[in-house]
């Protein structure tokens, strides 16, 4: 199967664009620079009662990167698509590069749905989310944006806005300005879409999450994950 290589991608993203595909089953793909950018501000993003509720349930369990081409595959595999066979290929190369990720939701031992995208230094690009089950593209958002937060990322790309990302707290800004803030969050430094150590600055942990729950699982009377995921994520909207 052809596929871009990682390395190209993350240049691409360094600069602002993406690639996308006509449909599916569609051979050729092309390079995307939106006019204007969806994204969410990680301190703004909108946690209504009824999404609360569902963090704090325990119908829902939430992983990272444990089913990373099964939800690209899902994405792609929906009505409407950009994602063909290559865009599917090359995320699930990157993603072995340790530079895509997924956030799965789970229900019941079956997977209900999730996200995936692109980690670059202090940014992160997302890609597609899907749901199969109530809240589950809703719980996989609040999840990243909560890793994000405690990672020290400093920008969520959301590339296109929807109605759906609006009411989770997604503004749309010209490229111009978001170019600036991508600059911000890659350390303003050419070269710095290698991600590791181009500065201080730059650097971001994803799995920083993964410890900060880690720890608090080891006291007595810890709360599940999803409420610690509320209680990062502040108030209720």
């Amino acid at each position: 199967m052809k596929t871009l290589d990682p390395d190209l991608l993350l240049r691409a993203y360094a600069i602002g664009v993406f690639p996308m595909s006509d449909a599916r089953d569609a051979a050729d793909l092309y390079w995307v620079e939106p006019r204007r950018r969806a994204v969410i501000p990680l301190d703004s993003f909108h946690v209504s009662k009824s999404l609360r509720k569902a963090l704090k349930s325990d119908r829902l369990e939430v992983t990272r990167d444990r089913a990373f081409g099964d939800i690209v595959r899902l994405c792609a595999e929906r009505e409407a698509t950009w994602i063909n066979a290559e865009i599917e290929a090359s995320y699930i190369r990157l993603h072995e590069a340790g530079r895509a990720h997924s956030v799965e939701v789970w229900q019941d031992g079956q997977l209900a749905g999730g996200l995936y995208g692109v980690r670059l230094g202090a940014a992160f690009f997302g890609e597609s989310m899907v749901s199969l089950r109530r809240d589950a593209s809703k719980v996989a958002l609040a999840w990243l944006v909560a890793r994000l937060k405690v990672g020290g990322f400093r920008l969520l790309d959301c590339q296109f806005m929807t109605e759906h990302l609006r009411s989770l707290g997604a503004i749309e800004i010209p490229q111009k300005d978001y170019l600036v803030m991508l600059d911000s969050a890659l350390g303003g430094a050419a070269g710095a879409w290698a991600g590791a150590g181009a500065g201080t600055s730059s650097v971001a942990a994803f799995e920083a999450l993964d410890a900060l729950l880690a720890g608090r699982a080891e006291g007595a009377g810890v709360p599940p994950p999803g409420w610690v995921i509320a209680q990062l994520l502040g108030q209720t909207s």
